[in-house]
């Protein structure tokens, strides 16, 4: 069992007979990060496992969180032979040379301050050298994520070649997005006992993000394509995963969950097999049914809880009316 001493365990180390063996790697930066833990005593060592595994409990957050500090770490390893000779000048200068966006920068700065709190709550630092840097400021008012037009989401489902179970997989997952405007981590999420089938209101239960669980109704056209798929598929067992990978080309499906990794692939294979620009993303399927639900006179507030969004002003960032707007005035500029 490892002490409390003992360094963390990275991408360059493996279990093997009850100790760890280092592994070749092409990066130094997980050592670094346990190099400087492990000489900065026990205390160390028990803090930075109850910070990543213990404080943290998002996946995402976890592994975001873990490689900010690591390569804050490999930054100032040459620097410092241990965790408490860090000061605020070693985070200013690894932000004046990190070469990442804004938000990126704030979330580095975020992990580094959380990382440095608990090693001075278990006393193996006096002060959190990350407290007193500023961070980038920063002023969204809408998103990034392009919006794709509804009739290229109907152009797109009515491409997929449903004659096989992968054709199915493919439309359905496409329509879950376009549909319910459900995030694609909600979707790879769903198990076949989450689709509630009725004649008179028929849902899907969606496990959204930091542990929120709701239901939403879904259209008759939605239902359709679950049915012919689920009919094909023929499952045994409802709490297996709805959307499943797939083996090769095959057109067979495994008994694996689709990621969201596969499902972004898919639709930029499905877009170039349609003739469409493949720089859309599934987040653009989101962004297309909120904004199409916006300009259909919905209410700010309907729309926001159909999308799941804790704040209106995210709900917002999703709105592509005014980009609408813009381009007509750009093209009435008398040039």
């Amino acid at each position: 069992m490892r002490g409390p001493g003992s360094r963390l365990p990275g991408a360059a180390d493996v279990w093997r007979g009850g100790s760890l063996l280092p592994i070749p790697s092409d990066t130094q930066r997980e050592l670094a990060c346990s190099q400087l833990i492990q000489n900065s005593g026990q205390a160390a060592g028990f803090a930075a496992d109850e910070f990543f595994h213990a404080d943290v409990r998002n996946a995402h957050t976890r592994r975001a969180y873990r490689q900010a500090v690591t390569r804050f770490l490999s930054f100032v390893q040459p620097d410092v032979q241990s965790l408490a000779m860090i000061t605020p000048a070693h985070v200013g200068r690894y932000f004046d040379q990190l070469a990442v966006s804004a938000t990126t920068k704030k979330l580095h700065l975020s992990a580094l301050r959380h990382f440095f709190d608990r090693m001075v709550n278990r006393h193996v630092m006096v002060l959190n050298p990350a407290l007193s840097v500023r961070g980038e400021r920063t002023s969204t008012t809408e998103g990034k994520t392009s919006e794709i037009p509804p009739i290229e989401v109907r152009q797109l489902l009515n491409s997929i070649d449903t004659s096989h179970i992968v054709g199915l997989r493919d439309r359905l997952a496409i329509a879950l997005l376009a549909f319910t405007a459900a995030r694609v981590g909600a979707i790879v999420k769903l198990q076949i006992v989450d689709v509630k089938i009725s004649v008179s209101s028929p849902l899907l239960q969606l496990h959204e993000k930091r542990g929120k669980f709701r239901s939403i109704p879904i259209r008759h056209e939605l239902v359709e394509f679950i049915n012919a798929y689920l009919i094909t598929l023929q499952y045994r067992d409802p709490s297996q995963s709805l959307l499943r990978s797939a083996i090769g080309r095959t057109k067979q499906l495994t008994s694996s969950p689709m990621t969201a990794a596969d499902v972004r692939c898919m639709l930029k294979r499905r877009l170039k097999d349609a003739g469409l620009p493949t720089h859309y993303s599934p987040h653009s399927l989101r962004v297309m049914a909120v904004t199409d639900l916006l300009n259909q006179g919905v209410s700010l507030e309907s729309v926001q809880f159909l999308a799941g969004h804790s704040d209106p002003r995210t709900t917002r960032l999703y709105d592509r009316r005014q980009q609408k707007v813009t381009r007509n005035l750009v093209e009435r500029i008398s040039v």
